[in-house]
């Protein structure tokens, strides 16, 4: 069976290259831009005006390749592919939630943006808050690793060593990350792939695995 999609438009944002995009969709927070709706789908848009957030489902152009067993960032186990958020998939759908503020024609401008300038939109849906929300929700090795970290006493400003197959030599803090340098950035300072085994031990104290992002 073979599927075919046809974009119905396209998103404008401050992110040029992969490696500038926020590490979590969380850290795109005030991040502004646009989408571009096709012509041909604009009528589509009629009555959403009235929604304060919607859905995009992407398609990521730039992503090439996958494996179905990676590292995650901030995790040292290799996890299956669809129980993290890996961009790199067999197919690369992307979905981020973004705050809608105006629609003037055929344009959209949202903010809370984590995508990359130009990238394709396959769908456009309206969120739902009542019916999104779920209360009673389990997240996996996360919360494995975020009860191992409590367990060593570890925060947040603590640095973590990682000694990496290759190269060796990258310490980098867990704030570092969160203040939103982009995962496909850190591979690129540091050699490391979603595929390496990573090796982590905290300077103080010491025995720490944490994971906080997927």
């Amino acid at each position: 069976m073979k599927i075919e999609y046809q974009p119905i438009g396209i998103v404008h944002s401050p992110f040029k290259e992969g490696d500038k995009i926020p590490f979590q969709p969380s850290r795109g927070k005030g991040v502004s831009g646009t989408v571009e709706v096709f012509p041909d789908f604009a009528q589509g848009l009629d009555d959403l005006e009235g929604f304060s957030h919607i859905i995009l489902l992407c398609h990521f152009h730039r992503s090439k390749g996958y494996r179905l067993k990676i590292v995650p960032p901030l995790d040292t186990q290799l996890r299956g592919l669809f129980a993290t958020r890996s961009p790199r998939r067999p197919n690369p759908i992307g979905l981020s939630v973004v705050r809608l503020l105006d629609i003037h024609e055929n344009e959209l401008s949202i903010m809370d943006l984590d995508i990359l300038d130009g990238t394709p939109v396959l769908d456009i849906k309206p969120y739902f808050r009542d019916l999104e929300a779920e209360t009673e929700v389990r997240i996996g090795w996360l919360e494995e690793a975020r009860k191992t970290g409590k367990e060593t006493g570890h925060s947040d400003e603590q640095p973590v060593k990682r000694e990496m197959a290759s190269p060796a030599g990258f310490e980098p803090t867990l704030s570092r990350l969160r203040s939103g340098m982009s995962w496909a950035r850190i591979r690129k300072e540091t050699g490391h792939s979603d595929e390496q085994p990573v090796k982590r031990e905290m300077a103080s104290p010491a025995g720490f695995e944490p994971t906080l992002l997927a």
